[in-house]
């Protein structure tokens, strides 16, 4: 059910107009709520896809049993501050078929967790189980593109891309513009692939990493699918009402993931002009899945739920069907609807086999 929490009108563009049609909301509303997570929270990025972008790929067959077929993959590109590369790891159907779909995972838990051996298969990213459902598995570490740490953002993209001198503005982008940065990067090589389906792309997060799928399904409309997994504040989770972490508790802890601008609305979040909502908003008509878990509190799963609720205004003026009558649902019961999904899994903040069956069942039927 719709839970009201005095949230900003996201049918109401800034000079009064009330959006009624699909048209007006990508003409009209949509640039405009995009502009306003850049300028209050996200950041502007000072580059898009460098002219320097380059690929390296290193193809090996026979791999996972035989079912599979790995590519390793350096992204390079260079700046007046130097140079940068992220690397991309992909198992692929090896099934002599048509381009596959695939999901792009953005790794925030390190190198751990995408062995290109696959000697000890990791359930935040079990790419043989992703292969297994006819998807290609890839996966990037988001410290390739910006380290986890505040350093002034003299490291990472911002010290190749940025002006080296003067002031930085308030509203620079953030590591998690960073991370999405390098999702689209990402995506610029696999549109080059010719054993992937670009057009039918998911991409996925899990807690920070979350965050930055969100925001760069927002940015780059290219993600055939964007899915949340326990992304919380500042990703899925309204912050107006929020239980747990709150808009201060980030800035507190990770002044360098979003812009300077968003450190003023700590405590205020009722001033914020935008609320997540409106971010998940961005993905229309594109499908969209929200995942929590029950001893997530951090997070607030409840938060998160709502804010996927009240964005069935933007998917309604597509004529998808609506979310608002649905109520927060149990554990292990899966809600879905017409490119909007939502599940509550049992357990820990976390990434599990579970999740990802459900975002491959909620693939399988939308993209």
């Amino acid at each position: 059910m719709l839970d009201q929490r005095n949230l900003p009108d996201m049918l109401l563009t800034l000079d009064g107009e009330r959006i009624e049609t699909a048209d007006r909301w990508l003409q009209r509303r949509r640039p405009e709520i995009l502009d306003l997570f850049r300028e209050h929270v996200y950041g502007r990025e000072t580059v898009g896809r460098p002219s320097t972008l380059e690929f390296d790929t290193k193809v090996t067959p026979n791999m996972l049993g035989g079912i599979a077929v790995r590519k390793q993959v350096d992204i390079r590109y260079e700046g007046a501050g130097g140079t940068g590369k992220i690397r991309l790891l992909m198992f692929l159907p090896d099934n002599g078929q048509e381009p596959c779909p695939a999901f792009l995972l953005l790794n925030n838990r390190g190198a751990a967790h995408m062995d290109p051996e696959q000697q000890a298969p990791s359930p935040f990213w079990p790419a043989e189980q992703i292969v297994a459902r006819g998807y290609a598995a890839v996966v990037l570490d988001v410290e390739d593109a910006d380290p986890d740490f505040h350093d002034g953002f003299r490291n990472g993209v911002h010290g190749i891309f940025d002006p080296s001198t003067g002031e930085r503005p308030a509203n620079a982008w953030g590591t998690i513009a960073a991370w999405a940065w390098s999702a689209s990067r990402a995506m610029d090589y696999l549109e080059t692939d010719p054993d992937i389906d670009a057009a039918r792309v998911a991409v996925v997060g899990h807690s920070r990493g979350g965050k930055a799928a969100l925001w760069a399904g927002a940015v780059d409309e290219r993600f055939a699918l964007v899915v949340s997994n326990n992304s919380g504040c500042t990703g899925a989770a309204l912050s107006r009402g929020k239980k747990g972490e709150t808009i201060r508790n980030i800035n507190d802890q990770f002044p360098h993931w979003f812009n300077g601008t968003y450190k003023t609305y700590n405590d205020r979040e009722e001033h914020l002009p935008v609320d997540q909502h409106m971010l998940l908003s961005l993905i229309a008509p594109r499908p969209l899945y929200v995942a929590s878990a029950t001893n997530d509190e951090w997070a607030d799963p409840r938060s998160e739920f709502q804010s996927l609720v009240h964005a069935t205004a933007a998917y309604r003026l597509f004529g998808c069907k609506d979310l608002t009558e649905m109520n927060f649902p149990h554990p292990e019961e899966p809600l879905l609807r017409e490119r909007m999904g939502y599940h509550l899994r049992s357990g820990e903040h976390d990434l599990k086999p579970y999740d990802w069956d459900r975002f491959m069942d909620f693939a399988d039927q939308n993209i």
